[in-house]
C-alpha cells in the first residue's frame, strides 16, 4: 500500500465558505483515479466539515458539494 496525498477545494450550493485543505489516503499503487478521489474526499471530508458548518437543523447532502483536486502525488510520510 502506498500513501498518497492531494490537496483539493469544495464548494457548496448555498453555503458560502470554500474547504481548502488536503487529503490522504493509502491505495495499491499506481495511477490515481481523480473521480473516485472526489468521491471518497466528499463522503470523508466535505460532507462533515460542511454539517459541522450548517448545525443540527439544517440537511446538507453530498450532492450539493463540488470537489476540485488541484493535486495529488505519493506521500512518504
Amino acid at each position: 500500500m502506498t500513501t498518497y496525498i492531494a490537496h483539493f477545494t469544495a464548494r457548496h450550493r448555498l453555503i458560502q465558505i470554500r474547504q481548502n485543505s488536503i487529503f490522504t489516503w493509502q491505495q495499491e499503487s499506481g495511477e490515481v483515479d481523480t473521480s473516485l478521489l472526489a468521491d471518497k474526499i466528499r463522503r470523508e471530508s466535505a460532507l462533515p466539515f460542511y454539517r459541522l458548518l450548517a448545525g443540527p437543523n439544517i440537511p446538507v447532502s453530498a450532492e450539493e458539494i463540488t470537489v476540485e483536486i488541484h493535486q495529488s502525488k505519493p506521500f512518504p510520510g
